[in-house]
């Protein structure tokens, strides 16, 4: 072949690039899979298969549990809370439940209601975050849709049952898995039919009942005709085996979660109870105290608002969502697995600058938050507004951390002069240097508060020493306490670990001390890496030199200390010139050797 003529690209190659071309093209994700590469594919051995399906779910999780779970992320709505960690945590333990009993498979109860959950409540206050956390909690395939974007016949040649659909692609194309997922569908309130108009009711009424057996128990055909994906993996499964697949993907066990803000849902609950002769709700007229109705909300409302009864009756659980005030916004911002601060953070820390929130400084972004009228939602904008003309100009001075302090908030550009102009102000440097030692000191408090229970049962874990590293990487990093420290337990029985197969595998026994431990733990944590690792390039000529030891004193134990970390080259060799010292051989013994 002439040198001038270029190699041609593999099968795996041109698969590949046909794949990019048409997702580009038809905007689809869309992979091609010759016949030829499928004839050749083998499954793989039983005992290599990862675990699937329903195997991937966390079942074992009870209610409080996953209420436990939610407090951490979520400031107030201990009702809404409370609502889904039950229900959903009853929906999966119920099909565990059901897999369990033989009785069960292969029959399912007849008329069966699913825990569908209805979410009211204002826009911000985390109706789609509380979801979304269960979601990642469980390991179940999560999908998000609006039910604006939706009509009966379909939208962008769409339709509802393509958020079935899609779950099948936040599964992976584990179908089992896709078929125990979670639907949350936002903007419900706005499919309500006005009972006064023509045109758009027709459309709001047919989403509703489009959504009717997918909400309940339906099969719904994976292979559509605006799909590209599900036609050519048709194309290719009729290529290989000569017949035509019909794919399903029942919803029997997939949780639909709807929520809506239902502005005008107040003045029908408050009719009704007014009519019925209940007192309180006459003394209530602002604004504001509308979720307080929205609490005492029947399917009748429902009904009323412009909800078919089918629709309404397939929705058996509901919650009510407070709005947020200044104080739970502010409490938003103080809690230290908030994304808004974290992810702030972050965006700082990319260009190597620490950014710290002073508490004043975080209740007055919380006061100005709340005057948007937008929930949690306000605060990323108010944020935004202060830090973005520092996010744009620090990263190309020499400042390395900035402190918001209720100066910064009232006046970002003033600050920003003042602060470029004085960049070695020794008392800014001071109050930084306060802010991380009152930071440091509360970390210590809350580990020896809400990780008290870790301290007590891993006591010889949690040394002084080894409670500054948590702090240290706390700070470091920016993430949780707690998550730190299931970090540090894990490295630390990564080292006793190692200690083990050491001596299974040399025969010596190794035993590295409490400051060595901390120094491996230490060097795992700034490397992002494991403490095996570590252990590992430490003891990479361990053997060998035990040996020497071993074949003039005998020893085939070692405590390692902190140095062999640190230097265990150095260490070994000062330990092997030690032990000829203290065991010379004799003259006979020279007189063999040589």
């Amino acid at each position: 072949m002439p040198d001038d003529i270029p190699e041609l690209p593999d099968q795996e190659e041109l698969e590949k690039e046909l794949s990019e071309y048409l997702s580009k093209k038809y905007g689809y994700r869309i992979k091609v899979v010759s016949p030829m590469m499928l004839s050749q594919t083998k499954d793989p051995p039983q005992e290599q298969k990862k675990p699937g399906g329903v195997d991937k779910i966390k079942f074992d999780l009870k209610p409080e549990e996953l209420e436990s779970y939610l407090d951490q992320y979520v400031i107030k709505q201990a009702e809404a809370k409370a609502v889904l960690a039950t229900k959903i945590c009853t929906h999966y333990n119920r099909i565990k439940y059901q897999r369990r009993k033989p009785r069960f498979r292969g029959e399912e109860i007849v008329g069966r209601i699913k825990n569908n959950v209805l979410l009211i409540g204002p826009t911000g206050v985390g109706k789609t975050y509380l979801v979304k956390l269960i979601a990642k909690k469980l390991g179940v395939p999560f999908v998000k849709g609006d039910a604006t974007k939706f009509s009966e016949t379909g939208y962008v040649g769409g339709d509802v049952e393509d958020l079935v659909r899609q779950l099948l692609v936040e599964a992976d194309e584990d179908l089992e898995l896709a078929e125990h997922g979670i639907i949350y569908l936002d903007e419900i309130d706005k499919i309500a039919s006005s009972r006064h108009l023509i045109g758009p009711d027709v459309s709001r009424t047919g989403v509703q009942r489009a959504l009717l057996k997918p909400m309940e128990e339906t099969e719904v055909d994976l292979k559509v005709s605006h799909d590209p994906i599900s036609q050519i993996q048709a194309i290719e499964h009729y290529r290989k085996t000569g017949k035509r697949e019909k794919r399903t993907i029942n919803t029997r066990n997939i949780l639909f979660i709807m929520s809506g803000a239902f502005n005008d849902l107040a003045p029908i609950v408050k009719k009704r109870m007014q009519q019925q002769g209940v007192g309180f709700g006459a003394q209530i007229h602002s604004k504001e105290n509308d979720h307080k109705f929205a609490r005492h909300v029947k399917a009748e409302d429902m009904i009323e608002y412009g909800f078919e009864s089918e629709f309404v009756g397939r929705l058996p659980v509901v919650a009510v969502l407070e709005p947020l005030e200044v104080e739970d916004l502010y409490e938003i911002l103080k809690n230290p697995n908030n994304p808004i601060i974290v992810g702030k953070t972050e965006d700082f820390r990319s260009y190597g600058i620490d950014i710290k929130f002073r508490d004043d400084a975080l209740h007055l972004l919380a006061e100005m938050a709340y005057e948007e009228k937008t929930g949690a939602r306000g605060l990323v904008s108010v944020i935004e507004r202060v830090l973005l003309s520092f996010e744009k100009s620090l990263p190309t001075s020499t400042i390395r951390y900035l402190v918001v302090t209720r100066e910064v908030v009232l006046d970002p550009l003033g600050e920003l002069d003042r602060i470029l102009g004085n960049p070695h102000d020794p008392g800014r440097l001071q109050g930084y240097l306060q802010f991380i030692e009152n930071e440091k000191a509360q970390a210590r408090e809350q580990m020896m508060t809400r990780g008290e229970h870790y301290i007590l049962q891993f006591p010889q874990i949690f040394s002084p020493d080894r409670i500054e590293l948590v702090v240290e990487q706390h700070l470091r990093t920016g993430l949780a306490v707690e998550a730190v420290v299931d970090e540090v337990i894990l490295l630390y029985n990564q080292i006793r670990v190692f200690e083990t197969d050491f001596h299974e595998n040399y025969h010596f026994r190794i035993h590295f001390d409490e400051e060595a431990v901390n120094q491996i733990i230490e060097e795992a944590l700034q490397r992002d890496s494991t403490a095996t690792a570590v252990c590992f390039g430490v003891s990479r000529d361990f053997d060998y030199g035990f040996k020497l030891i071993a074949d003039r004193s005998g020893q085939t134990e070692f405590t390692m200390p902190r140095r062999a970390v640190l230097q265990p080259s150095v260490y070994l060799d000062e330990l092997i010139r030690e032990s000829y010292r203290s065991y010379p051989l004799d003259a006979t013994e020279q007189r063999e050797k040589s």
